[in-house]
């Protein structure tokens, strides 16, 4: 997610310094990044350019989900709580917060009672409140495995902001305890409900472009002068390699749901430059290129350091598919080209977000199937751990289907 100041969410003190950092990294950057640990949660005050609501926002129906949000950063506050005015069948139960007073400004825009403000140490209280029905996680990503387990210790249902944590073990245990919890685990990938994408993915299971050769992904922007003890993206323990993790995420799922395939070989390349204490810690850049069962490539770009893009290209025998801006918040754009030109306007993108709280409150109501759920963040991490040891080592990993390495 990127947002203005990058500040999306509550925050934190990283154990360990930058200099151990970067000596892992040195050492073995494929295992030093794919741990997190020594992060605890420490409330932060409210971010600049953050616009409470004049009016609390009011659940539209008698079974709308009550979700807890937990760490009310910029994503939290600019994104995704203005948008449960939208959802139909989710709305605000519960915040919680390190921050007193953000927990009182905040609470009070969003009509939230004062015993339903939560601090992180009092957290396990929400299993006792039944107006909580779910827990929205929006913490950084390191510290997304402890906190969905409290969650899933308090019997709630989980929505946990992507990607799903820092390695694939962490993903596994967190998969198991919601299954030891009965309770239902769903990760944020917004654009599965965004109408371009959707349409996308018709588009290529139609075959509008042919039989897919070349897929090309970029998600990429120029982060200003920063350090890790300033923005958590930047800090290892809390944010991995960093752009791949972050904003590089949408390239590695837009090859995924484009193409229908999962990789079964990558090679890869990072860099990060010296002395550019943005850098110290995490990537500047990340690039690997796939190859698919049918023959198929993909090209996947992403970059803390370059001039700001995000697109998604196909190219097929017949044709290519072009989406530029691909994954963000608005403003999307889509075309066709080949025998059928065309532009596609199929909805407005604004409504990824309600339509995503109204997807898990489906699950959780009805038992709706989740389109994006634990196992596809499992997935993801698998792949992106592939991505770095081939980085690490120089070679091409094989890969089984499910994304694991093989030998």
């Amino acid at each position: 997610m990127i947002g203005n100041g990058m500040t999306r969410r509550t925050f934190i003190e990283a154990g360990g310094g930058v200099a151990t950092a970067s000596l892992a990294m040195a050492a073995s950057p494929a295992a030093a990044l794919l741990q997190s640990g020594g992060a605890t949660v420490k409330g932060q005050p409210l971010p600049d350019g953050v616009k409470l609501p004049t009016v609390a926002p009011k659940r539209k129906r008698p079974d709308s989900v009550g979700f807890a949000i937990v760490g009310l950063g910029g994503y939290a506050l600019n994104q995704m709580m203005p948008r449960f005015d939208q959802a139909e069948r989710a709305h605000i139960a519960a915040i919680v917060s390190g921050n007193p007073n953000k927990l009182t400004r905040v609470g009070d825009a969003y009509g939230v009672p004062a015993d339903a403000r939560y601090s992180y140490e009092d957290f396990a209280k929400i299993a006792s409140d039944d107006r909580i029905d779910a827990v929205y996680i929006v913490l950084p990503t390191g510290l997304h495995a402890e906190w969905v387990t409290r969650a899933f210790a308090a019997r709630k249902h989980v929505l946990c902001e992507k990607p799903m944590a820092l390695s694939s073990a962490e993903c596994a245990r967190m998969i198991a305890a919601g299954q030891r919890a009965k309770r239902k685990l769903m990760i944020a990938y917004r654009s599965h409900f965004e109408p371009y994408n959707l349409e996308a993915m018709k588009l290529m299971q139609q075959k509008a472009a042919g039989d897919i050769r070349l897929v090309r992904t970029e998600q990429s922007y120029r982060m200003g002068p920063t350090s890790p003890s300033q923005n958590w993206r930047t800090s290892r323990a809390l944010a991995g390699g960093g752009p791949l993790e972050d904003y590089g995420i949408y390239g590695l799922q837009s090859a995924l749901y484009l193409t229908g395939e999962m990789p079964e070989s990558i090679s890869a390349t990072t860099f990060r430059p010296t002395g550019d204490p943005r850098f110290a810690e995490i990537f500047a850049h990340v690039a690997s290129q796939w190859r698919f069962p049918s023959g198929a490539v993909a090209q996947l770009v992403t970059s803390y350091d370059s001039a700001g893009t995000n697109f998604a290209h196909v190219r097929g025998t017949t044709g290519a598919l072009i989406m530029d801006p691909a994954t963000s918040y608005s403003g999307q754009k889509m075309r066709l080209e080949g025998r059928d030109d065309r532009e596609f306007t199929p909805g407005d993108p604004s409504v990824q977000f309600a339509r995503q709280l109204d997807h898990f409150a489906d699950a959780v109501r009805d038992n709706a199937a989740i389109r994006t759920p634990g196992e596809m963040g499992l997935r993801d991490l698998r792949l992106i751990e592939a991505i770095y040891a081939a980085a690490a080592d120089g070679r091409t990993v094989k890969l089984a289907p499910d994304g694991t390495m093989r030998g």
